[in-house]
Order: C-alpha cells, then structure tokens, then sequence
C-alpha cells in the first residue's frame, strides 16, 4: 500500500475510533461538560506512535463535538485543545513514550474551562471547572491512555511510520 494511503487510512480509522468513543461517552452523559470523562480522549497518546494519529484526533473531536451537539465555538476550540495536545504529544514522543498523556490533559485544562464559561455560560467557579476538567482528563489520558499506550507499545505501533518496502 503506498505510503500517502496507509496516512489517511490510519488517520481515518483513528478518527472513526474517536467519535465512535465520544459517541459512547455521550450515552453515559460524559463527553460535555463541567464533569467530562470522554473514553475517546485515551486515543491522544497515538501520536506517540504514529503522526497519522494527529490529523485522525483532530477531524475525530470535530466530528464528535458537532454530532454530540456542542456549540461551534467549543467545536473550534475543542478541536484545537485535541490538536495542540496531539501535537505535543508527537513532539515528546522520543523522549518517553509514557509522557504521552501530559500535553493532551494540560491542552484540555488550559482551553476547555474558558470554553465551559463563555460558551455554556457555566456558572461554576472557574477554578472548579479547570480541576474537575483536570481530573477527566487524567482518568481518560493518564489511565485509560496509559493502557493504550501500554498495547500500542506491545503491539509494535511505533513502527507504522517506519518506511516499508513496495511490492
């Protein structure tokens, strides 16, 4: 498969896990909000393995957040926070591989409480919002983003970037 393909048919496949995942997060009223813990938010560590991941995790949020109904300014930086982070995740990802999660979860915190208050008009207190943003974070990034680093690592996805040979 010529390399131009494999990109986009990975990118794609890790978008359609991305809303498929937020769309399951929905259902149990966690994708949005003051209190989110979205299971597709795992998914940001794939950067850390393969750089299709960055374009995936990007179209994946704004897909996700237009069929979950968020507003178009959480659509625009939503989407922004998942792309900062992913590429910060890509950035660090010969550093250490299990630092993954940090850009994402730091993204989110420093983007998706503004949004919260000035899109949703949420009254709770600012510092709430970023702790509770925080800790869905870190649920969804630092744990659940550790096991899928974890078996991607196992399962050798670092090398999908790795020229192969055409037939």
């Amino acid at each position: 498969m010529r390399k131009d393909i494999r990109f986009i048919t990975y990118a794609a496949l890790v978008a359609a896990l991305y809303v498929a995942f937020t769309w399951l997060s929905n259902l149990f009223g966690l994708a949005s909000g003051v209190i989110q813990v979205r299971l597709s938010e795992a998914l940001t560590v794939l950067p850390a393995f393969f750089s299709a991941a960055i374009p995936g995790l990007t179209v994946g949020c704004v897909l996700a957040n237009i069929l979950t109904g968020c507003a178009m300014w959480d659509v625009v930086f939503g989407s922004l926070a998942t792309l900062l982070g992913a590429l910060g995740t890509f950035l660090l990802r010969k550093k250490n591989k299990f630092l993954a999660p940090l850009p994402p979860i730091i993204a989110n915190t420093l983007i998706v409480p503004p949004v919260l208050r000035f899109v949703y008009g949420a009254e709770d207190a600012y510092w709430f919002m970023t702790l509770t943003v925080c800790a869905g974070e870190i649920i969804s990034c630092g744990i659940i983003g550790m096991i899928v680093c974890y078996a991607a690592q196992r399962a050798g996805l670092d090398k999908l970037d790795s020229p192969k040979k055409e037939n």
